[in-house]
């Protein structure tokens, strides 16, 4: 089930602007958990299952904590004061802070994780020019490149075959993937020439015009999409305002 199949790209990235960008108005745990868990009861209704969303979202999840330590330790304090050295000081009010630090992040990039899933870049690329109106040679350049990272881990799995093959991998592991990351790095530049002179020779440069195969607009659903995410940040800072937990981000000091 994928409610969002047929769904216009450029409807993706305006909800996950109009999604995201008011939660970063207040920092507080309750319009960030509300966000958290819309999307997590959306992201089977959008395509991507649980065990496909921890895949692509664990990296949010270990980093996310990050966030928070540094308002831990260096926050704004109040309250009971449970650690107190030198510049660093940790009171239940910089601790609430941290916490609802954490839940912001996970409340802005999780959603990116399930509308950013099985997006065309042919689709994109069409939305981009012809619904917000982007230039032409921006618009083909943002394609090629999203073309082109699909083959990233395929190079990376014919890189470590080939030193595998060679013996190579055996090798002390820092200096196997400093190795591993010139090779790519020379590879990517190497298909990034190539490309850029056959959209060249095919006029892909060219100034003026350009006409488009398919055209792209938004639909009734696009802009149903588009209003449930207004609503969604509505209810969340709303719930977080008649909980007295509305805290603006201007406020903390």
């Amino acid at each position: 089930m994928n409610l969002l199949e047929g769904i216009n790209p450029v409807t993706r990235i305006l909800g996950l602007a109009l999604l995201t960008t008011p939660l970063l108005v207040s920092i507080d745990w309750v319009s960030a958990t509300i966000a958290i868990v819309a999307t997590l009861v959306a992201a089977p209704l959008c395509g991507v299952g649980y065990r496909r969303f921890v895949r692509r979202a664990w990296p949010i999840f270990l980093l996310a904590p990050v966030a928070g330590i540094p308002m831990a330790l260096y926050g704004q304090s109040g309250g009971e004061v449970y650690l107190d050295y030198g510049l660093i000081q940790v009171s239940a009010l910089s601790v609430s802070l941290a916490w609802a630090i954490t839940l912001r992040v996970l409340a802005v990039a999780l959603p990116v994780v399930v509308l950013s899933a099985d997006v065309d870049p042919t689709d994109l690329g069409d939305g981009l020019a012809q619904v917000l109106k982007l230039p032409a040679r921006f618009v083909l350049g943002s394609v090629a490149a999203l073309r082109m990272l699909t083959l990233l881990r395929e190079d990376v799995e014919a890189m470590r075959r080939a030193r595998r093959a060679r013996g190579i991998a055996d090798t002390n592991r820092v200096r196997y993937a400093f190795s591993l990351a010139f090779g790519l790095l020379v590879m990517s530049l190497r298909r990034a020439g190539k490309l850029a002179t056959a959209m060249e020779a095919r006029a892909f440069g060219r100034a003026g015009e350009r006409t488009w195969a398919r055209e792209s607009k938004l639909g009734p659903r696009d802009w149903g999409v588009l209003a449930i995410c207004v609503l969604l940040a509505a209810v969340a800072l709303g719930a977080a305002w008649v909980a007295g937990e509305f805290r603006p981000v201007w406020a903390v000091g």
